[in-house]
């Protein structure tokens, strides 16, 4: 089990990302949430194992059709166990 921080970057608010990246964890039996945020940009912590991770890493790199990502920052580290379920915020 691992924890993952992601930040997307580009036209990603308003076009169904959060919706899209909602579905895609809990397809992956993914924990965490997904928010806009402020500056522009879609923040998501997940946790889960290290494969469906990779996975979805893979997946918000393109994210919805709807969506043009510019650029994705993620930090890996140690899971800690403090989500049931996906949630949107």
């Amino acid at each position: 089990m691992k924890r993952l921080i992601i930040k997307i970057y580009g036209d990603v608010h308003g076009v169904g990302f959060r919706d899209a990246a909602y579905w895609t964890a809990r397809k992956t039996h993914i924990a965490g949430f997904v928010m806009n945020d402020p500056e522009g940009f879609v923040y998501i912590e997940a946790e889960g194992e290290a494969a469906a991770l990779k996975d979805f890493l893979t997946w918000c790199h393109k994210g919805p059709v709807t969506a043009r990502v510019s650029r994705v920052e993620a930090e890996w580290s140690d899971v800690e166990g403090t989500f049931t379920g996906f949630r949107i915020g």
